[in-house]
């Protein structure tokens, strides 16, 4: 006989476990969908960030309800794949709930980790590369690489007691630029503003920015919203962090005229090696393992070629944006479909070099300084940055979704 209340259980762990892992609402939602009518139970789900719901009628005709508090969201692209792997082996193998459940607990009994020693090493990588990408120097993209293992020292100390995400990020951020600014402040720095914007990319939620756009195009609009607030919120951090280390090292910093530095001076083939490698750093910190993390990166490095490209033929910021998006989002979902794996490793890694960090610090420099005329374009600008990515995640994603509903469809049509 069946046990629902174990069968339940199981659905509600694993949609949990996809949730905390960095999955989509729709993806959560769909997986306990899933794994309940594989045993003949149809049911309502209900997801946002923080809590999952299941409802459904036993056998019985009893209703059973169970619902789940989700708690910290990380980013273990590693747990969300071999998740995801898991729940289609469920529904094609159909083992007991019993062995099933056992399934589940060895998952995420093996799913890989980096050591802290290779995770520092991937916050280096990733403020050293994308240093350049912003103008930096040589010399530059060091301290922007000894910056970001301050940043990833930061958050892992204050992961092990919880710490609420935004005042982490405030306190990633002014104790990561202070030292920039009173290097520069004792010239050994050429550029600090590409240092610190090479190493804030660290703390820009790639993650979110891309989960909020997908959970949008996917009808799960409260879901979109609401890691769209954190988004913003994590911007606010990050701006405010770094506008308490200006102010905190001006005696020997000084606080000039805002500079932006030129994001292009370096040939492309550096840029290139460059994008390589920062992105090469964010998939160790994004928990990404295997030889398919190479995909990954290349997908990165790709999307930024198509963007220099864009930019040499004279076109606009957002048009560049848009082109270079349309190419990460096609890239990442003929990827998950080669694998049969989430889009969502691919499409964070591919767009991560577009993300508008530079924008989030310019916006707070200009705006220290009293600009506000120029703090609100500037603004203005990282916020249609962002909105050329949506719209290019959004034509690419709900193409393949009626591509694939479409040949769902006939071919149900041919087995009839």
């Amino acid at each position: 006989m069946m046990d629902y209340y174990l069968l339940a259980d199981l659905a509600a762990r694993l949609g949990c476990q996809l949730a905390l892992a960095g999955a989509e609402t729709f993806r959560v939602e769909d997986t306990v969908r899933r794994i309940l009518r594989t045993y003949g139970v149809e049911c309502e789900v209900f997801a946002i960030p923080n809590n999952l719901i299941i409802s459904f009628e036993a056998a019985n005709g009893k209703p059973l309800t169970i619902m789940k508090r989700i708690g910290y969201h990380g980013n273990d692209l590693e747990a969300l794949e071999q998740l995801n792997a898991l729940s289609r082996r469920i529904c094609r193998e159909k083992p007991t709930v019993e062995e099933a459940s056992e399934w589940l607990r060895q998952t995420v009994a093996q799913c890989r980790v980096y050591r802290p020693a290779v995770a520092y090493l991937g916050s280096f990588l990733g403020g050293l590369g994308f240093a350049l990408v912003f103008g930096g120097t040589v010399r530059d993209c060091l301290w922007a690489g000894l910056m970001g293992m301050i940043i990833g020292f930061v958050n892992r100390f204050l992961d092990r007691f919880e710490a609420n995400p935004f005042f982490s990020t405030i306190l990633a951020s002014f104790l990561m630029a202070v030292p920039a600014y009173v290097a520069a402040g004792l010239g050994w720095l050429d550029n600090p503003d590409a240092a610190i914007i090479g190493a804030l990319m660290i703390l820009v939620p790639g993650l979110l920015i891309t989960n909020s756009m997908r959970d949008i195009i996917y009808g799960d609009t409260n879901s979109g919203v609401m890691r769209i607030v954190q988004v913003f919120l994590s911007a606010f951090a990050i701006a405010l962090g770094t506008a308490a280390a200006w102010r905190v090292t001006a005696p020997i910093y000084g606080i000039g005229a805002v500079v932006e530095s030129a994001s292009l001076v370096w040939p492309a083939w550096a840029q290139a090696l460059a994008v390589f490698v920062g992105c090469y750093g964010f998939s160790i910190l994004f928990n990404i393992h295997g030889r398919w993390m190479v995909l990954c990166v290349l997908g990165g490095t790709a999307t930024w070629m198509i963007y220099l490209l864009c930019e040499a033929l004279g076109l606009d910021v957002y048009t560049m944006n848009l082109y270079a998006t349309l190419f990460a989002a096609l890239y990442a979902e003929v990827m998950a479909r080669v694998r049969r794996c989430p889009v969502t490793p691919y499409l964070v890694i591919a767009i991560f070099p577009l993300l508008p960090g530079a924008g989030v610090y310019y916006t707070m420099s200009l705006g220290l300084q009293g600009e506000m005329i120029d703090a609100l374009r500037k603004g203005l600008e990282t916020a249609g940055i962002a909105g050329s990515l949506a719209v290019g995640i959004l034509l690419v994603s709900t193409g393949f979704r009626v591509l694939t509903a479409f040949l769902s469809r006939r071919e149900r049509q041919e087995h009839t």
